[in-house]
């Protein structure tokens, strides 16, 4: 009998089109961002009325207020003759257009139209008052969805609640905040954070302390997440690809772990983790399995949350933070790392100067942690528009270092289209399908 040959297992395959083509940049203006809910700000950056901050994506830009009843959002356009509103943020008890002066109050209804009786009464069956656009909180973030119907951000959200909820990101408030201007698409900067795939690689420093760095990955719906669900090994141990043997004190590795957390990334976990971890080193014998000290460092940070007033999450516990994984893609530009006092959250645009050019976004990291109530700092916006020259992060730099070569090399005659791991870049895949969904009208596999 002839043996019988099993067809390989088909790869999942991305054109490259999708990150260099600017046709397909310009169909992505057109198809996706009017059309999903997306995260404008937090609702730390508009506590008072009056208070707002514009959100530019794509060709769009939308001014999301804090009006007299609530958080309402509207297109950053006058109606007169297309002048913006709004720039950047700011308080105002009303929007004045700095072009002719038409006037509208927090709610973006029009008071105001210089000489108005040059119109005749013409205006009267005109729209005066700025576009609405819709606006919904969750997590302690203010989305906006410009359909004037559709789908409600609970349903846009599907399971994200049932396994970020418990981390109560509403009580976080910004660590820090980077925005960089980068010469790469939207999705090439996102797509560094979506998978655990390439810290071997990018981030060889952290093998020696970060445990098993081998990661599965799950869709939910049109968003995804990954984990670290096969046979985990706890951290502040050696990756089991380095083939070495691990220290049998397992204090100083786990120490080392949060050090380099702290100081190589300042995000996810929090300088308070770090500090209250250095006591494993007088309170552990040397001899303590590595999972005891571990946890043991976790739980000395949440007595130290507890202490100065920050508090923890109720119900996050160990299962629910492992059912959760380590890292949340939510579509379409959003991405989150989620730790019990704290988040590292990243959210990429296409160029707002330039929306049609596949090679530039804009690419914000945002470092959350808890904060006892009245004391989180006043933070800014840290600018980079040339990171080659100036660091975020020892970590983040060795991402960020990665795109424009990316970005470059996906030009390549050669390349048509990439090739991700079906196991651990499962995210990104999904990504890609859903947005050929709504960019092309079809998935493709």
């Amino acid at each position: 009998m002839a043996t019988q040959i099993k067809p390989a297992p088909a790869i999942p395959r991305i054109s490259a089109k999708n990150y260099i083509s600017s046709d397909f940049a310009k169909a992505e203006n057109e198809q996706l961002w009017g059309k999903v809910w997306q995260v404008a700000c937090r609702e730390e950056e508009i506590p008072n009325v009056g208070d707002f901050i514009t959100y530019n994506v794509a060709r769009e830009s939308i001014v999301v207020a804090r009006g007299r009843t609530g958080i309402v959002a509207y297109h950053n356009v006058c109606p007169h003759r297309g002048r913006r509103l709004a720039d950047g943020c700011g308080r105002a008890s009303q929007f004045r257009c700095k072009y002719h002066g038409w006037t509208f109050n927090l709610e973006g209804k029009n008071v105001a139209v210089q000489d108005e009786k040059d119109w005749q009464g013409g205006l009267d069956d005109e729209r005066l008052d700025l576009w609405p656009v819709r606006v919904d909180t969750w997590g302690g973030f203010v989305w906006i969805n410009m359909q004037e119907e559709g789908e409600t951000l609970a349903e846009y959200l599907e399971t994200i609640p049932e396994y970020l909820d418990p981390f109560e990101f509403d009580k976080l408030s910004y660590r820090w905040k980077v925005e960089l201007r980068l010469p790469v698409n939207w999705k090439v900067a996102l797509e560094a954070f979506m998978e655990g795939y390439h810290v071997a690689a990018t981030h060889p420093q952290l093998l020696p302390v970060q445990g098993n760095d081998y990661t599965v990955s799950a869709v939910q719906g049109k968003h995804s997440h990954f984990g670290y669900w096969q046979d985990p090994t706890p951290l502040g141990t050696p990756s089991p690809r380095l083939k070495m043997e691990a220290n049998p004190d397992s204090r100083p590795g786990v120490l080392e772990f949060f050090r380099q957390m702290e100081e190589d990334l300042n995000a996810i976990f929090t300088d308070r983790d770090y500090h209250a971890a250095k006591k494993i080193m007088d309170i552990l014998p040397a001899d303590a399995d590595a999972m005891t000290v571990f946890g043991t460092a976790v739980e000395l940070g949440r007595q130290a949350a507890n202490e100065d007033g920050a508090g923890y999450p109720e119900k996050l516990d160990y299962e629910a933070l492992g059912r959760a994984g380590a890292d949340w893609h939510i579509f379409p530009n959003c991405v989150t790392l989620p730790w019990f006092d704290g988040a590292l959250f990243y959210r990429a645009r296409p160029d707002h100067v330039e929306p049609d050019n596949p090679d530039k976004c804009t690419f914000e990291i945002w470092s959350l942690k808890r904060f006892a109530p009245g004391t989180a700092p006043k933070v800014e916006t840290r600018i980079i528009t040339d990171p080659a020259s100036e660091s975020v992060c020892l970590i983040l730099d060795q991402d960020i270092a990665n795109m424009t070569e990316v970005q470059a090399g996906m030009k390549s005659s050669k390349f048509e289209y990439a090739r991700p791991n079906p196991v651990q870049e499962l995210e990104v895949v999904n990504f890609h399908q859903v947005l050929e969904r709504y960019v092309l009208g079809q998935s493709r596999g």
